[in-house]
């Protein structure tokens, strides 16, 4: 008798239920400094957010980058000029901080830049995430000088804090998670200064879980 023939049983997978696109604004900590691009927080975050597939980040980030050279390089990049994006974040202020500028100048052009932030975003504030400074204080580079340094850049997170709640867009705190290196070296890459793949990975570990909220609704 001629065998039944086989008949494959059907793939299952976890489905998709959206792909999404992704803009990631900011300065070495968002282009990752020190570490791979995979091991940069955007990168991380395109895995993170589940039933979600996020497309490669594109990144408009460079290290040094202050608020104002921030708004100069979105004006210049012709390839996003018109375009609207999934998903917006935005960390930005620690040059500012760094390089002594006023903390006037940098509350007017923060909240330029989380307007066009909203805008890259389609108008949809849901959608975009403003991440905190990281207090560079408690590494190495900062030998020891955390006490001047952490003051100073709280004081631009209350700053970037009040204006991001004004628009009523979402804030991730995660200077905290920052100031775990003044006892974990492990989270410092190896300049001294930037954060390892390990602290990015706790900054995605807040982040994606309030990606996922907002795009599960």
């Amino acid at each position: 008798m001629p065998e039944n023939p086989y008949t494959p049983p059907p793939v299952v997978t976890v489905p998709i239920s959206d792909t999404l696109s992704y803009l990631a604004l900011g300065d070495s900590y968002t282009i990752g400094q020190s570490v791979s691009a995979k091991e940069s927080f955007p990168y991380q975050l395109t895995t993170q957010v589940p039933g979600k597939l996020i497309t490669t980040p594109y990144i408009i980030a460079v290290t040094g980058w202050t608020t104002d050279n921030l708004i100069y390089a979105i004006n210049q990049d012709t390839n996003v000029k018109g375009k609207t994006y999934d998903i917006v974040t935005l960390l930005i202020g620690v040059n500012d901080q760094y390089q002594g500028m006023t903390q006037a100048n940098y509350r007017i052009k923060f909240v330029q830049l989380l307007n066009t932030a909203i805008q890259f975003a389609g108008g949809n504030k849901n959608h975009v995430f403003v991440l905190s400074i990281p207090d560079y204080g408690v590494t190495p580079f900062a030998n020891g000088n955390d006490s001047k340094i952490g003051p100073e850049i709280d004081q631009f997170n209350t700053i970037n804090h009040e204006e991001t709640a004004k628009a009523n867009v979402n804030y991730v705190d995660i200077t905290p998670i920052s100031k775990q290196a003044a006892n974990d070296l492990s989270l410092v890459a190896g300049d001294g200064l930037h954060p390892s793949a390990k602290m990015y990975k706790l900054w995605v570990d807040k982040l994606a879980p309030e990606v996922y909220r907002e795009f599960k609704k």
